[in-house]
């Protein structure tokens, strides 16, 4: 698996006020990247850039060398964003939420799957609760389900730490990992203090 996602001279204006400018970044497989900087700093902005969620700023990106204009598409296709909330339906159980991930995204898979899916995450037990019913942690889970779920080379996850219990993040710190070891890339907000060093490169804003 061989990717890279680039930024090139990447500015961001918010009430007039600069949250970046000038921002050069080298996204490479192999690696777990922290975009780290206080609230306010852009952290969010920035990998809703990146994930090609918006389109309000200067600078150029790149996908494994072409203008991302141009490929799009294939950037896409090899893409997981989980944002800061859950982005889950509460009145849909972990199962049906899965399924209505990927058929949102064009995915298909059988059953057996997505019940091992939230297996892996810790959730037999509750396919077929209600979400809304679910602990914010439980909830969290679910949207992390699509790690395992979903194959995608590069992942951009903000703040997937959030309501985690110890052994979810021990859980989801060796994922992280896997996926680096694997040739894969995340890049990641998190307030939680990551201990995968020989792998993790960290990126300041503010």
């Amino acid at each position: 698996m061989s990717l890279c996602l680039q930024a090139r001279q990447l500015a961001c204006e918010r009430d007039d006020r600069w949250l970046f400018k000038g921002l050069d970044l080298d996204i490479r497989g192999g690696e777990i990247v922290r975009v780290e900087g206080p609230n306010g700093s852009g952290k969010t902005t920035l990998l809703k850039i990146l994930s090609g969620q918006l389109g309000d700023y200067q600078g150029e990106l790149y996908w494994n060398g072409a203008a991302m204009s141009e490929s799009r598409e294939h950037f896409l296709a090899n893409l997981l964003y989980l944002g800061h909330s859950p982005g889950i339906k509460y009145g849909l159980s972990p199962l049906e939420n899965l399924s209505w991930y990927q058929a949102l995204s064009g995915e298909q898979s059988h059953e057996d799957q997505r019940l091992d899916a939230l297996e892996q995450v810790g959730l037999s037990g509750f396919e077929d609760v209600p979400a809304g019913q679910l602990s914010a942690g439980q909830q969290r889970r679910v949207a992390l389900a699509r790690l395992t779920l979903t194959p995608r080379a590069l992942w951009v996850l903000d703040e997937p730490f959030t309501a985690i219990d110890h052994d979810g993040v021990v859980a989801l710190e060796k994922q992280l990992i896997a996926h680096a070891q694997a040739g894969g890339c995340v890049l990641v907000t998190t307030h939680h203090s990551l201990t995968v060093s020989p792998l993790l490169r960290r990126v300041a804003l503010g």
